[in-house]
């Protein structure tokens, strides 16, 4: 899979030294590099390329502008770039893959890319799917139906986020799900609890579940999802209710209509 990327920074030097550290990596390709917002927008739209690399503080176009000019088309993936810390959140709230500090680290770039692999990979095996469904259903109406029945059934682990962006307290949590032990929903907001930490994030319940790998992270009552690897105990309670006992000690009740959950950890 190769990643067709552009680059986009007013600055010569910063586009060499973007250069310069993606040469380590064989699957990123450069295909155009732009010095304005202006410029960058009539390239990503003639190019289609999979990733942006762009650089927000630019005269006169910066990169929130390059964002809102290309929302009449399908965008490709963005990591903003620069040297000014405070336009992390906006980063964010622009729908940004990631948000990289100039001098961008070796080891935090090899990060970002991880995910963007991720993502595209998750991407075009969604495209292939659905050009599948419409060959099948030109040739053979009656496989295709099959093919819908049963192709969405059995999730992959691809499909699902590693790590979870919360903005809390004017702050970027860059959260690992694996450390994310129950949800909690109050309204449009969820309590994200881990380890030793709890973010408030803006989303709904439905949204969030379906970010999070079903096998793991299962509804357990209307408003709580829990982390099933984290469940060290499940003690009974009155009415065909129980509760999980999980790692940290906390306890969650599980509601009749969700006791089949409780069925895997009993055999």
């Amino acid at each position: 899979m190769t990643i067709r990327t552009i680059l986009v920074d007013d600055e010569s030097l910063a586009i060499k030294g973007m250069q310069f550290r993606l040469e380590q990596h064989d699957d990123v390709e450069i295909i155009d590099t732009c010095t304005n917002g202006r410029e960058a927008i009539r390239s990503i739209k003639t190019n289609k390329p999979d990733l942006v690399f762009l650089d927000i503080q630019m005269p006169g176009f910066d990169g929130f502008s390059v964002v809102q000019g290309l929302l009449e088309v399908e965008p490709p993936l963005f990591v903003f770039v620069t040297a000014y810390q405070d336009h992390a959140i906006r980063a964010f709230e622009a729908q940004a893959m990631d948000y990289l500090m100039k001098p961008v680290e070796e080891q935090r770039l090899a990060d970002t890319l991880d995910r963007v692999r991720q993502r595209l990979t998750e991407k075009r095996g969604v495209e292939e799917v659905s050009r599948l469904k419409e060959v099948l259903a030109e040739v053979s109406p009656e496989a295709a139906e099959n093919f819908e029945d049963s192709g969405d059934d059995a999730p992959s682990s691809n499909r699902f986020e590693k790590l979870i962006n919360i903005k809390d307290r004017g702050q970027i949590f860059r959260v690992d799900v694996d450390t994310i032990e129950r949800i909690d929903a109050a309204g449009d907001y969820m309590c994200i609890y881990t380890g030793d930490n709890t973010l408030i994030l803006r989303e709904t319940m439905k949204d969030l579940e379906k970010r999070l790998d079903p096998r793991r992270f299962q509804r357990v009552h209307r408003s709580t999802i829990v982390n099933l690897d984290l469940v060290k105990q499940v003690k009974p309670h009155t009415n065909g209710e129980c509760f999980l006992v999980l790692d940290s000690g906390a306890q969650v009740k599980v509601s009749r209509s969700y006791r089949d959950v409780v069925a895997r950890f009993v055999h």
